[in-house]
């Protein structure tokens, strides 16, 4: 199994995401102000892949969607689907378990307005490469977003405008891998009707069983 490439604690690859980084520290010294790790196993067979962590989500608590509004509606479903046990307390120590999936982000530091400009996503996506080459029982990635979708075919080694994203579809890649497409599961999507729980679902749920159609 290759080695899994992981972002030091003080990461200096982008230097305004190390600074905004830097100035959290100081306002918030007990937050985890730092790149997040992924959540989830390396044996899982499908990664759910978002932007980047939320100010007051990830970033203070350490742990991909956790503690702000998408993490709510992310493990809801992953619960309610049977892809995670236990209860979602919003804490990185809550005792959630993940069920053959782990969850990751495109960027793993916490990018001023929740918006990392395309040399970020570049930078940071040979870290995600290094997670795609160490998941060797990968078969599906759930790109939450365009962002998310083009970094994971940059990290594919796919053309970036070889698959489109599109909300609902589940594209096969030449080698196999699959990749499924949802809106992202922030608070503006939901507040704006571009994105409910039951579309997002549908989506989780077309994915296992396509999964499990070719098992």
């Amino acid at each position: 199994m290759p080695a899994l490439e992981e972002p030091v604690a003080d990461c200096p690859l982008c230097p305004r995401l190390a600074a905004y980084r830097f100035e959290n520290r100081a306002a918030h010294p007990d937050w985890h102000n730092a790149p997040v790790p992924a959540f989830g196993s390396l044996d899982a067979e499908i990664l759910i892949v978002g932007l980047a962590p939320g100010l007051g989500g990830a970033n203070r608590t350490g742990r991909p969607f956790t503690g702000d509004y998408a993490g709510r509606l992310l493990y809801d479903t992953l619960l309610r689907l049977d892809l995670a046990a236990g209860r979602y307390g919003e804490a990185a120590h809550d005792g959630l378990r993940l069920r053959n999936c782990r969850i990751s982000n495109a960027v793993r530091c916490v990018p001023p307005a929740n918006l990392p400009t395309p040399e970020e996503v570049k930078t940071c996506n040979r870290f995600l490469l290094a997670e795609l080459q160490a998941m060797t029982k990968l078969r599906a990635v759930l790109a939450l977003g365009v962002v998310a979708h083009t970094a994971v075919l940059r990290a594919a080694g796919m053309p970036l405008g070889r698959v489109r994203f599109r909300h609902g579809a589940i594209h096969e890649l030449p080698d196999g891998l699959l990749i499924a497409d949802s809106y992202h599961v922030s608070r503006y999507n939901t507040n704006t009707g571009r994105l409910d729980a039951a579309m997002f679902e549908a989506v989780v749920f077309a994915l296992r069983r396509r999964l499990e159609q070719a098992a």
